[in-house]
């Protein structure tokens, strides 16, 4: 298993669409779609899992949009500390706050799914804010097992929005809009699978993988105007869904380093390239590496190094 953690963009799954499916990418996109509508489709889940079987390896993927699935069959939901077993029917939301990785287990696993972005939603008349409901909040693992009557009032939704999604009527991403908050609220009423929460040394170095790869994913730092948007232990605690205490732990175990010296030694690494390699004024290096005043930086160098950034670069 792969613990390297992409970012999936709209464009991104439309082109691994359009060679999963052997359609073409316009063929794919719903009709009449526009930027002031938001984003929404719906695809079977079938037809997605035909290449993936192909690679022996899947990544752990943080999505910039958000995902709603139906699944029937055996398969796993991994996150960063936790993994979910899911042993025939589930109710699955993702959110882009919140890198997960997806393994199908039997050849015959069938289901729906329908991505939809946040603009999308917040056309809503009921003035939904997604990011504000629970099911969607950082933290959480909103993976929920169906009964058989509820998997048929799932099944249900569903399928009014593969006929919805296909028609001319004029108003049908208003109607659209209101399946998925009907499977919003109806998720929030159920509850969520078993959780294993495994401290073996199999999670701590997941953990510490995908710490590792949120890092580096900042640099290198190319323009003045880049800043680095994770910054502290904390940052990277809440992008991956879990307590700082929890990513403290599982780093110390695998590298032997706490998560400020490691962040810290990326930050110096950085700082040193920009001196010797750019004209950038340390103003400039100190605002991208995330430092909000200029002495802040030359006091973090300095204590680093020994060396002020200016006689480091001379």
């Amino acid at each position: 298993m792969s613990s390297s953690l992409k970012s999936t963009s709209l464009e991104q799954f439309y082109e691994e669409a359009s060679i999963f499916s052997g359609k073409d990418i316009n063929s794919l996109l719903p009709p009449d779609i526009n930027r002031e509508i938001g984003h929404f489709n719906i695809f079977d889940i079938a037809e997605t899992i035909r290449e993936q079987r192909k690679k022996q390896e899947m990544p752990y993927s943080r999505r910039s949009y958000y995902k709603i699935s139906l699944i029937k069959g055996r398969s796993t939901a991994e996150y960063a500390d936790k993994v979910i077993e899911i042993n025939k029917n589930a109710l699955l939301f993702a959110t882009p706050k919140v890198p997960y990785h997806w393994i199908p287990r039997e050849e015959s696993l069938n289901g729906s799914f329908c991505i939809f972005s946040s603009e999308f939603l917040i056309k809503a008349k009921s003035g939904v804010d997604i990011d504000e409901l629970p099911i969607f909040k950082a933290g959480g693992y909103p993976v929920f097992q169906l009964n058989d009557d509820e998997i048929e009032e799932i099944e249900f939704i569903f399928r009014k929005m593969k006929k919805e999604i296909s028609s001319d009527y004029v108003y049908k991403y208003d109607l659209l809009r209101n399946y998925v908050v009907e499977l919003i609220h109806y998720g929030q009423k159920l509850q969520p699978l078993g959780i294993n929460t495994n401290t073996e040394k199999n999670a701590s170095a997941r953990v510490t993988s995908l710490f590792i790869e949120l890092l580096e994913r900042q640099f290198p730092i190319e323009s003045p105007n880049q800043k680095l948007n994770l910054r502290s232990a904390k940052d990277f605690a809440d992008t991956l869904a879990i307590h700082v205490n929890h990513l403290n732990k599982a780093l110390k175990e695998s590298t032997g380093k706490t998560t400020t010296s490691i962040i810290s030694s990326r930050v110096l690494q950085e700082a040193k390239i920009l001196l010797k390699q750019t004209d950038w004024n340390v103003s400039e290096i100190a605002y991208s590496l995330g430092f909000e005043e200029v002495a802040h930086f030359s006091n973090f160098f300095k204590k680093q190094t020994s060396y002020t950034p200016l006689s480091f670069r001379s």
